[in-house]
């Protein structure tokens, strides 16, 4: 009998909800039947090495290391509309409001006004330094700028070395984002795989950039792709690619959130937003959303992350991140959304 999937995109059997009314369907032994029949499957051997008291209590390793995330959500108030099928709370909806208003702006910033060490890499890249530029970038995104500090750029200008130099940066100690992917107890391994993927593919901007003919679409996810490195995880991957194309380094953008990684922050968000699991289901309905808000799909990664982050802990990610959203940017988004 092929499985069956339930409403919450789970098989049946493993659905902590579903699974229970599967379970307490009429004819199905419980209870001492339950008990009754299972020994008489119990072969002789079985219940003789039972019975010698030899039989071993199995601990399961993965359940002992495992991460339970608590996610914060609102009360319930009634709130409902189509296009977040997954919300039950205006207060969440309009957060969510929020959180991609900010996420435009920061945008704007790094296209129009980009501050700080984006600025310097924007510069090397009209100068012709792409390489170095590149180099930059991806440092910014694999180490993550700094939240509640004066300058969130310097532990990444610390460690930086130039490209040409051949040089790794020394990371040893240093202090790291909320959006790294660096694990200090892999030393260089992901700094010598980026290296070593960018000399082999002929240079960093050969490989990102690809072929002249691509859309900036169809770049976007190329890039993407090209960029599955040990150790290299969707968020600050897909953040180094946002950052090439926004800073004019490549002629990149997202059309998809490419949320193939379960773990992923920007991925839970969007499930429990969209009220489902399935990547193509979840792509569909923020493309949806993004059409009727007006807004690019290019400001749905940052957002969501936020979205999921606890009040007054939100990520700025180096850029000047305003006490409340531009009242223009989230206007046109409250409205799809319903809210206020």
């Amino acid at each position: 009998m092929p499985p069956t999937f339930c409403r919450h995109n789970r098989f049946v059997e493993n659905c902590p909800i579903c699974s229970k009314k599967e379970r307490t369907k009429p004819g199905t032994v419980t209870g001492a039947a339950s008990t009754q029949e299972g020994a008489r499957r119990t072969s002789p051997a079985q219940a003789r090495h039972a019975a010698s008291g030899a039989v071993k209590r199995r601990t399961p390793k993965a359940s002992a290391q495992l991460t339970v995330r608590r996610m914060n959500r609102a009360a319930d108030d009634g709130y409902e509309n189509d296009l977040v099928p997954g919300l039950r709370s205006s207060v969440d909806a309009g957060r969510l409001a929020d959180e991609l208003a900010h996420s435009i702006a920061r945008l704007q910033q790094l296209r129009e006004a980009p501050p700080g060490l984006y600025a310097e890499i924007a510069e090397l890249g009209r100068a012709g330094e792409t390489d170095e530029a590149l180099w930059t970038c991806f440092l910014t995104a694999y180490l993550s700028p700094l939240e509640g500090t004066g300058d969130p750029f310097s532990a990444i200008a610390a460690a930086r070395v130039s490209w040409a130099s051949g040089e790794l940066p020394q990371l040893d100690g240093i202090e790291l984002g909320p959006r790294t992917a660096h694990d200090p107890a892999k030393g260089e391994r992901m700094l010598v795989a980026y290296r070593a993927w960018a000399q082999k593919g002929g240079g960093q901007h050969l490989i990102l950039a690809g072929d002249e003919s691509w859309e900036p679409t169809r770049r976007f996810d190329r890039a993407y792709e090209r960029l599955a490195l040990p150790g290299f995880g969707r968020v600050p991957r897909y953040e180094f690619v946002t950052l090439a194309g926004a800073l004019g380094l490549i002629d990149a953008v997202p059309q998809s959130l490419l949320l193939a990684d379960a773990t992923a922050a920007p991925t839970m968000a969007a499930k429990r937003i969209f009220g489902i699991g399935d990547p193509i289901l979840i792509a569909r309905r923020a493309g949806e959303l993004a059409a009727e808000a007006g807004v690019s799909l290019a400001c749905f990664d940052f957002a969501l992350q936020n979205w999921m982050a606890p009040e007054d802990e939100e990520m700025a990610a180096g850029t000047e991140r305003s006490p409340a959203p531009d009242p223009q940017l989230r206007a046109p988004i409250a409205r799809a959304l319903r809210v206020g």
